[in-house]
């Protein structure tokens, strides 16, 4: 495989890396850059190349499991395991995998119901320019809304409620359609329902490991018969460099999500659907 190639694949696993978890879309962002400028379809086939997108999602996933691994080994009933102290649940609130499967329900049922119907009509540059610049309206709408209030009621998520994380699980639903960003709809759904940012980042993140991994390890299985090993190398670099840019902007996001909030992330996607649109339109 070429140097071309290879560089091609570190490029695409950095833009998953840097947009999986920020609320920009990072389905968007792919399909984007992709189809407009490296165009992987062309030496790897449509199918293969859907298959590479599903194998850096696995790397930003991992990225996420490092980062939380304290929390997952806590809510899994591990820490023994581990050697590690219990967490909170005996002390009061305590963020269990209950609330995690219950915020899970909504989109899961959906998505399994409708994942044809999006896959065939809602990928293409026009649905997601639409995804981005709705998506965008309802952060500046969550802002707005937050920033009324004096103080969140929710400020870390061992104090999610069941309500509230069937309430985020529903408005996560939006995340289906491509370019809406699964973090955008979630962090402004949290926040609406009185998280703070971080708090809702924090669960956004969380919530988003099982259902991704589950989503993703299906469409492994289902595309299993077009990996080839011409084309390891490729899944190599863009695996690595999904993994890596996802530690480092999953950290910085995290430590600046409380102060810089959702509206510069909500500006940016409006500056990109205008260039898109006025560029390729």
């Amino acid at each position: 495989m070429e140097f071309i190639e290879l560089l091609k694949a570190f490029i695409l696993g950095l833009v998953e890396g840097l947009t999986e978890f920020a609320p920009v879309s990072s389905t968007g962002h792919m399909i984007l850059v992709d189809d407009m400028w490296l165009n992987s379809k062309e030496f790897l086939g449509q199918y293969t190349a859907n298959t590479f997108k599903i194998v850096i999602q696995l790397g930003s996933i991992l990225a996420v499991v490092i980062i939380f691994k304290d929390r997952f080994i806590d809510m899994l009933g591990l820490n023994r395991l581990f050697g590690k102290k219990d967490g909170q649940g005996h002390h009061g609130n305590h963020l269990r995998l209950t609330h995690v499967i219950v915020g899970l329900i909504p989109a899961g049922v959906l998505g399994l119901l409708f994942e044809d119907y999006i896959d065939e009509h809602l990928f293409s540059t026009e649905t997601v320019l639409i995804g981005l610049l709705v998506g965008a309206f309802l952060m500046i709408a969550a802002d707005i809304v937050s920033g009324k209030k004096k103080e969140p009621k929710v400020t870390t998520v061992d104090q999610i409620t069941y309500k509230q994380a069937l309430s985020i699980g529903l408005i996560q639903c939006l995340s289906l359609w491509p370019g809406f960003s699964r973090s955008g709809s979630t962090i402004s759904g949290g926040v609406l329902l009185g998280l703070s940012h971080r708090a809702a980042a924090d669960f956004t993140f969380i919530m988003a490991v099982p259902i991704m991994a589950g989503a993703s390890l299906l469409s492994l299985i289902k595309n299993w018969e077009y990996f080839n090993m011409e084309a390891l190398p490729f899944f190599i670099v863009g695996f690595i460099s999904a993994f890596i840019f996802a530690l480092i902007s999953i950290r910085f996001f995290l430590k600046l999500i409380d102060k810089i909030r959702l509206m510069p992330f909500a500006i940016y996607r409006i500056v990109l659907v205008a260039a898109i649109y006025f560029l390729y339109f």
